[in-house]
């Protein structure tokens, strides 16, 4: 049986989608969430398609109708940003004024709403983008984590903060105050996680928010309206849908945007910063393309590095900006290399996404799998070969992984962000090569270095640290632990993220000084002692 037909055969009928409990969510969204209220909708919707599709006796796939959303427009969009600019009222809204105890609580409410929803939320995630049940469950329960961990990172900067300095003859409190309106973008790879990586930081800190969700992963925030109605005063978050080409760019060329947050392409956040009509007024917090690389040298642990290169390349079919996207490896053991990865790639479960063991799922769309067959033949067309056996068959939105040797300078895989099931592998023999490669790079996220020698690891070390953010030496690229900063060099990344990163990047310090005379210190006391400022207090949060 051909793979292409093992593939399609992965797909359940309509009649196995709904049995074992897990049968697709039915969600059409009729109510937007702005100014505090969940307003009935009426007009027009898209239809959302599953990444899964089923089969049917003639042997054709169709995706499967998960429901609806509003497609807004302009107009809706204005009112979700009007909303935003008065609840944060030049700085002077409740939300920016209140203590960061009072932000907490909000917090917390909102975050024992979310968990209440879990099943659901998790249920959303792996029909509409196909990642498979478990790394569902853990992309949820991972947010949860970042939220909690959010708040206590907070905690411990506010009581920092919670005391007067005194220096030179002056008397001051410094603390972090909020931006004013960011608009927030996430990504669909990780709807949830990623997305709340800078919307919760940027929540907690008194700013307001428009939040417009992912193409693919917008239903999954369904769920979770009526939380963020309840938890936090009217219009401190104001939802926005319909075609970004149309909504983000009056967005932002009404000024009022103070904070671009967007995890997505380079291309479209330079794009969008320069609509602003004060590009220096506009912080921008961006996740940006990765073409990660990873340098495996002539007496690196074969076993070790296959292990690692195939997680690193192929979890969630390789769809993570963290992913390993080309693999450079010395032509003393390419072959050896080669054959392993092979070897430990056939091992790979491919099917749906609630079954065991399950690596390689369906794409979120039919025009991703287009594109991954695109960039295969345009490798094979330019000399490389595919190496692994049925390597690059498809069926409806199912790509076995390709693992595409040898790539080289011209090709697609050489540069582009493949965002997928293919592994491009390029061989070397002298490290200024692999050096060059990552010099060149208009990327500068991560790489990894696999070598057990501490001298030549060493010498790769220090010139790759000005290269990239992170080097990772052994192992995969990734982002956690969430305290590490994440963030990216070139046309990576903009601020830097992490659980204590991300407070600082939806903040700036202000301050309050005063001489050091009796009558300040007077007039300080009588402050902190009746109460009458949020931003000049000593209070301690437990």
């Amino acid at each position: 049986m051909s793979m292409s037909k093992q593939l399609a055969d992965s797909f359940p009928t309509a009649a196995e989608a709904s049995a074992d409990g897990m049968c697709p969510p039915r969600v059409h969204q009729r109510q937007i969430l702005i100014d505090g209220e969940l307003r009935s909708w009426s007009g027009p919707v898209r239809n959302v398609l599953s990444a899964i599709c089923t089969r049917s006796k003639d042997g054709s796939l169709e995706q499967i109708e998960l429901g609806s959303y509003p497609i807004g427009g302009t107009a809706d969009a204005e009112e979700a940003l009007a909303a935003a600019v008065a609840a944060y009222d030049d700085g002077r809204g409740e939300w920016p004024t209140m203590t960061v105890a009072q932000r907490i609580g909000c917090m917390q409410n909102f975050a024992k709403q979310m968990v209440a929803k879990r099943d659901e939320i998790v249920r959303l995630i792996m029909w509409e983008i196909g990642k498979s049940l478990p790394d569902s469950q853990k992309e949820f329960d991972r947010t949860v984590d970042y939220i909690k961990a959010t708040i206590d990172a907070l905690k411990q900067l506010d009581n920092t903060n919670s005391r007067f300095l005194i220096v030179e003859g002056t008397i001051g409190q410094i603390r972090r105050t909020p931006l004013g309106v960011v608009l927030c973008m996430g990504p669909y790879n990780y709807p949830l996680n990623e997305t709340f990586a800078t919307l919760i930081p940027a929540l907690i800190m008194g700013n307001t928010m428009v939040f417009k969700p992912p193409k693919f992963g917008v239903l999954l925030f369904v769920p979770l309206l009526e939380a963020f109605r309840s938890a936090f005063p009217k219009g401190v978050i104001n939802t926005v849908y319909g075609r970004g080409a149309e909504i983000v760019p009056m967005l932002l060329e009404s000024g009022k945007v103070n904070v671009l947050t967007l995890i997505g392409s380079s291309k479209v956040a330079d794009h969008l910063k320069k609509m602003h009509p004060k590009v220096n007024r506009l912080r921008a917090i961006l996740g940006l393309d990765a073409k990660n690389a990873a340098i495996i040298l002539p007496d690196a642990d074969i076993e070790l590095a296959v292990k690692e290169c195939l997680l690193g390349s192929l979890s969630f079919n390789g769809q993570r900006c963290t992913a390993l996207k080309i693999l450079i490896v010395h032509r003393s053991i390419v072959d050896r290399f080669l054959a392993r990865f092979a070897e430990e790639l056939a091992k790979l479960k491919v099917g749906m996404p609630w079954d065991k063991g399950v690596t390689i799922t369906p794409l979120p769309e039919l025009g991703k799998v287009s594109y991954m067959k695109r960039m295969v033949e345009d490798a094979i067309a330019k000399g490389a070969r595919v190496v692994n056996e049925s390597g690059g068959a498809f069926s409806g939105t199912l790509f076995y992984p390709a693992v595409v040797y040898p790539v080289s300078e011209g090709m697609m895989l050489y540069r582009e962000e493949q965002f997928g099931p293919i592994v491009p592998v390029m061989p070397f023999e002298d490290i200024k090569t692999a050096l060059e490669y990552v010099v060149t790079s208009e990327h500068g996220q991560q790489v990894s270095i696999f070598s057990e020698d501490p001298k030549v690891v060493g010498r790769l070390v220090d010139p790759l640290v000005n290269q990239v953010s992170r080097v990772n030496i052994n192992c995969q690229c990734q982002r956690g632990p969430d305290v590490f900063p994440f963030t990216g060099r070139k046309d990576s990344a903009e601020g830097t993220l992490s659980v204590h990163d991300a407070l600082r990047s939806f903040s700036i310090r202000s301050m309050v000084a005063a001489k050091q005379t009796d009558n300040s210190k007077r007039l300080l006391d009588s402050i902190v002692n009746e109460h009458t400022s949020n931003f000049i207090s000593t209070a301690f949060i437990f």
